[in-house]
């Protein structure tokens, strides 16, 4: 994580955001970044429907996110605004993005967050931190908020992910470093009742030996109020990074901390390794069907497929049992271990619902941009 998070920042171009359409079939180019996220204004009284999308970028000044809206599906997008944290220039990674579905405190459902950790390239003494800021109108006007996780270590604090659980409370899930040398990396998660200040932490997944590094958190509430949470567990058994999840009754028990959850496979045992994420679709005979996009599309043993890069994986059972494959609507064909190919891409049901938006990342000449495209989910 440390070397992905320093290539990005060593990686500085400037471009400009237009709006651009998107083709059928095609990838279409977003802008210069990584790590894109993608979600829709449900619970705001204004711009309902929309859909925002946020990516991680950079340019002389440092690194910063971009933040994008679309009026028509998905179809295109255009730039609405910029968050330009004074931490920023000390390195960005990881950006989260989430509209929340309730008042928490003083601010008001429809309030959209975005965390990001900042401060890995700060060196030896650097003290790594979540920073969170807020936007009440939509994503055009952004103000910093609170400050959720600082390291106290050189170690870091990565991939922040928000939810409320269904008690109201505002949780901030990330990767933990801090706890080494007992563990090289934990799920950790803290609550707040208003966003300013944050509770004590809580383990989420800590798994030994020390080298087993649970991370990636992502946490969609289902439609029957339970909260399923995703993640990647590395050097792990057989596996490299492989897809596990847990299903929490409320957003805020996940179980034995040291229970490693379900694996994610194919009836043949194909599998993503890193960087999935998931969302929530109707569909199938419980009127749920979970889609999945992963980093590296591998075969049981861990081998790149001839159709890595091209694959979306579903499930139509909460996540238990096999999984299938659906054709992913922006290829990264070839797509490898590295910030940037694939990496974290995001998934959000369009068109009412028959398609799935994907945002993925890929190089361009030496360039690392975000692309997105639409295709079926059916």
């Amino acid at each position: 994580m440390r070397r992905i998070a320093a290539l990005m920042l060593t990686m500085l171009v400037t471009t400009a955001a237009l709006t651009v359409p998107a083709q059928a079939a095609q990838r279409t180019e977003l802008g210069v970044g990584a790590y894109p996220r993608v979600i829709r204004l449900e619970h705001t009284q204004f711009r309902r429907g929309r859909i925002i999308a946020s990516v991680n970028s950079w340019d002389g000044g440092g690194a910063f996110a971009r933040i994008f809206e679309s009026t028509d599906e998905g179809a295109s997008f255009h730039p609405i605004s910029e968050i330009r944290d004074p931490e920023g220039a000390r390195g960005e990674c990881c950006g989260s993005l989430y509209e929340l579905p309730q008042r928490v405190g003083r601010l008001r459902a429809g309030t959209l967050l975005w965390a990001a950790s900042y401060g890995q390239n700060g060196g030896a003494d650097r003290r790594m931190s979540i920073r969170i800021w807020s936007s009440p109108d939509g994503g055009r006007n952004w103000s910093f908020l609170s400050e959720s996780a600082r390291s106290h270590t050189d170690d870091g604090v990565f991939e922040p992910e928000f939810t409320v659980d269904s008690g109201g409370t505002l949780w901030m899930h990330y990767a933990d470093e801090t706890e080494a040398p007992r563990h090289s990396q934990v799920l950790n998660r803290v609550p707040s009742t208003d966003g300013v200040t944050w509770g004590t932490r809580q383990t989420t997944v800590a798994i030994s030996p020390d080298r087993v590094r649970p991370g990636m958190p992502i946490v969609r509430k289902l439609p029957d109020g339970r909260y399923y949470f995703a993640y990647e567990i590395c050097n792990y058994g057989s596996r490299y990074c492989g897809p596990y999840f847990k299903i929490s009754p409320d957003g805020a028990d996940y179980g034995d901390p040291t229970d490693p959850g379900a694996r994610v496979a194919t009836a043949s045992g194909n599998y993503f390794q890193h960087a999935h994420t998931v969302a929530v679709f109707p569909g199938g005979p419980n009127g749920v069907r979970l889609v999945m996009v992963g980093q590296i599309y591998t075969d049981s043993g861990g081998h790149p497929l001839p159709s890595n890069g091209r694959v979306l994986l579903a499930n139509d059972n909460f996540g238990a049992g096999n999984w299938y494959e659906l054709p992913a609507p922006v290829p990264v064909p070839g797509a490898y271990n590295n910030f940037c190919p694939n990496y974290s891409s995001s998934l959000l049901p369009v068109d009412d619902s028959r398609n799935v938006l994907e945002l993925a990342a890929d190089y361009d000449g030496g360039v690392c941009k975000v692309y997105f495209g639409k295709g079926r989910v059916s």
